[in-house]
């Protein structure tokens, strides 16, 4: 083998390397995976699978509207190696933990949670183990009181559930997102207005955004989950 082919070879493996999530086959079936970057350690009862030496933790689309997105062909997935993202509901976890298994210990999540009891759960079962989770716990309405974000980040999730969310999520995208970055926002349109219909909804959250983002893609989430969708969107500020 001639020294280019070699080099190829080794550049080949180092992009594989940085795969962001993998399909692996479990109970006949192909399903999402993540390389787990804390060996051993499970979030939400998650089946670990071990494949050439690689611990990998499946990533349930039933669980994580982000898994869920990709199953119904997300066209961009901006997660990878090294990337700074600012993540606001992060709940208990699930999502950011496979995120912070994808950025790897280069990069950083941010990860925005207010209620108390379910900070304190995320606290115990997933930021103590990775150390490139950064816990804040603040309202998400206040990205000033956020003192742990440094820089700009390079994706902002959103997925608060809130009747203003797209709101919040603008101001925080004028706080922290790279110009040219990416947005994520997760729309249960159900607790934006119970008399309107979901499609009616995703349009009108859709036209706020316009001003200062590119919409790539919308994505309805159903089987996985009812009556949520998710917009993509590319930060033109």
């Amino acid at each position: 083998i001639n020294k280019e082919q070699i080099q190829t070879k080794r550049e080949r493996s180092l992009e594989e390397d940085n795969q962001s999530f993998f399909w692996i086959k479990s109970e006949g079936q192909k399903k999402i995976a993540t390389e787990n970057l804390v060996p051993g350690n499970q979030v939400y009862k998650e089946k670990l699978i071990i494949q050439k030496g690689v611990e990998y933790r499946l990533w349930d689309p039933f669980r994580s509207k982000l898994a869920a997105a990709i199953m119904n062909e997300l066209e961009y997935f901006p997660f990878e190696n090294k990337t700074k993202v600012l993540y606001l509901g992060a709940s208990t976890g699930t999502t950011v933990s496979h995120i912070s298994d994808i950025v790897g210990p280069s990069g950083v999540v941010f990860a925005v949670e207010h209620a108390s009891r379910v900070a304190r759960d995320f606290l115990d079962r997933v930021a103590s183990f990775r150390s490139n989770i950064m816990p804040i716990l603040q309202d998400a309405r206040k990205p000033k009181e956020y003192f742990s974000v440094f820089g700009k980040v390079d994706v902002v999730y959103v997925d608060i559930a809130q009747p203003d969310q797209t709101k919040i999520a603008i101001d925080n995208c004028n706080l922290f997102l790279k110009k040219d970055g990416y947005f994520f926002l997760v729309i249960k349109t159900r607790s934006i207005d119970v008399t309107k219909s979901p499609q009616k909804i995703v349009e009108e959250e859709k036209e706020k955004l316009r001003v200062k983002f590119d919409i790539l893609q919308s994505i309805d989430l159903h089987p996985y989950d009812k009556d949520h969708a998710m917009l993509i969107a590319k930060y033109k500020t």
